[in-house]
């Protein structure tokens, strides 16, 4: 049987300041919450309360248009508003924090501890190689194209999309590596993820886990342990300058090797062109084999002429390249794309063409717009010229520290590798600094295997973040860490 209520009493002038709706919104909220009013029990009309409370209709018919989008009330025509079955609500406030006393196992840094995962209270200058400039952001042109994108009211931005991507971004992405890295496809061959280790996820299920990997070491250690957790058999080989050697390739004898031609990370190399073509050739002796490009910041080149990717020289599609818009626009925006040769394209379809996007309707539109209307390419030639002051910059101020024995990895890319003259360890070098309020990563944190200790620690110095201030003190806070040790 249905109960109703004539009368509600509700203090609308003690408490906190708030909109008259939203504290009749809250007093009735709050006795549905605990019981006090039950399930299925009639409550005033608006016009009733609104005479109790002596207060226009419209503040009664506010409070109960949002008690009704969140489902705590109903109307039912000609009867009133009654209340709901509110058990199956979420009921977020004062729930403890399940994570509480978990053990300490599950609440730990990841084993191999990305480094950003390690929070240094005060940093005063952090040098991390994954930061980037985010003060030349254009926030203004990204905020009205998202802006605009809404205006549009369709209805297809509140839709899933192609499971590839939207059809118009893959367009113009297909467009501009042509343009900027030489790379040969079409729009049919891209496949937009959510960062490079959803594609890489993908691209287990095209080519298969029982396959061996080989990769450098050091690398990008993401990519690693997600190849490693795929169930791919991974092999390493020593990095050097001279890139692969393909003697060391016919003896491993991988189905796939995971490179980095244009940018090794963390080394900073720039593989010959001479390793280039005879991992071309390899591949192409036997079918199955195929070269993983990864060329994810490729587009920050300070020295020489721009190199084109090692895609733009496969005929044979055996080049399986991935990039992302990480370090170009921003790491939040979680856009990175793959391009799968024709045959593997036809796997990805047959085997996962029923995917959903990973990435959101809205972000892809946003960022269509962004590429086509010329906005990024400004961007990316600011960009450019800011990264290139800031390298200079960080190499100019090295070369006053008697410490620096070595500066390399310089070419392109946000970071130069240093090697230190200082009877201090890489770790005992690191923690020091993180003492001191900066922020440095050694070489060793990016290798697979633990290497021989080193004569001399090598370190990562990245610049994205930094301005020339930060630059030069955070400098003389690592020489007097040096000094001080010696």
């Amino acid at each position: 049987m249905t109960t109703g209520m004539n009368e509600i009493m509700i203090d609308l002038q003690g408490g906190a300041k708030a909109p008259l709706y939203q504290k009749i919104y809250d007093h009735l909220k709050k006795e549905i919450t605990c019981g006090a009013i039950s399930k299925g029990t009639r409550i005033p009309s608006t016009r009733l309360l609104a005479k109790q409370l002596m207060v226009s209709r419209s503040t009664v018919e506010m409070a109960y248009e949002q008690l009704l989008a969140e489902g705590y009330i109903k109307s039912e025509a000609c009867r009133g508003f009654f209340v709901c079955d509110i058990t199956e609500l979420y009921q977020l406030e004062g729930k403890q924090n399940k994570s509480e006393g978990l053990n300490a196992d599950f609440t730990s840094e990841p084993v191999w501890g990305k480094e950003t995962a390690k929070k240094l209270p005060d940093c005063y200058a952090d040098f991390s190689p994954d930061a980037i400039d985010t003060e030349h952001f254009p926030y203004n042109v990204w905020r009205k194209l998202n802006k605009d994108v809404w205006l549009d009211d369709r209805e297809e931005l509140l839709l899933s999309g192609e499971g590839q991507g939207d059809e118009r971004l893959r367009n113009v992405i297909a467009q501009y590596l042509y343009q900027a890295r030489g790379v040969n496809c079409h729009a049919s061959q891209i496949i937009l993820g959510a960062g490079n280790e959803y594609l890489e996820i993908l691209l287990a299920q095209v080519l298969g886990t029982k396959k061996k990997i080989l990769m450098e070491d050091p690398t990008y250690l993401q990519a690693y342990h997600t190849f490693c957790n795929l169930g791919f058999q991974v092999e390493t080989i020593l990095g050097s300058d001279k890139g692969i050697e393909i003697e060391s390739v016919h003896e491993i004898q991988p189905d796939a090797i995971y490179i980095m031609p244009s940018h090794q990370f963390p080394l900073g190399t720039v593989m010959p062109q001479k390793a280039r073509l005879e991992l071309l050739n390899w591949a192409n002796e036997k079918e199955g084999r195929y070269l993983i490009e990864d060329d994810h910041d490729s587009e920050f080149r300070y020295r020489g002429k721009p190199i084109p990717s090692l895609q733009s020289f496969d005929r044979n599609g055996k080049v399986i390249y991935l990039g992302t818009f990480s370090k170009s626009i921003a790491p939040s925006l979680r856009v990175s794309y793959m391009v799968l040769p024709l045959e593997l394209l036809r796997e990805y379809r047959r085997k996962c063409g029923f995917y959903s996007t990973t990435v959101p309707k809205m972000q892809q539109e946003v960022l269509r717009k962004f590429i086509e209307e010329g906005h990024f390419g400004r961007h990316l030639n600011r960009m450019r010229a800011i990264y290139k002051a800031k390298h200079d910059f960080i190499t100019a101020e090295l070369k006053k520290y008697k410490w620096v024995k070595r500066v390399s990895g310089d070419h392109a890319g946000l970071h130069v590798l240093i090697e230190v003259d200082t009877n201090l360890t890489e770790q005992e070098l690191c923690e020091q600094a993180r003492k001191a309020g900066i922020k440095i990563n050694g070489i060793s944190e990016y290798y697979i295997h633990k290497q021989e200790e080193r004569c001399n620690p090598v370190i990562l110095l990245g610049y994205g973040k930094l301005d020339n201030e930060k630059i030069k003190e955070g400098l003389k806070l690592l020489n007097e860490v040096v000094e001080t040790a010696d």
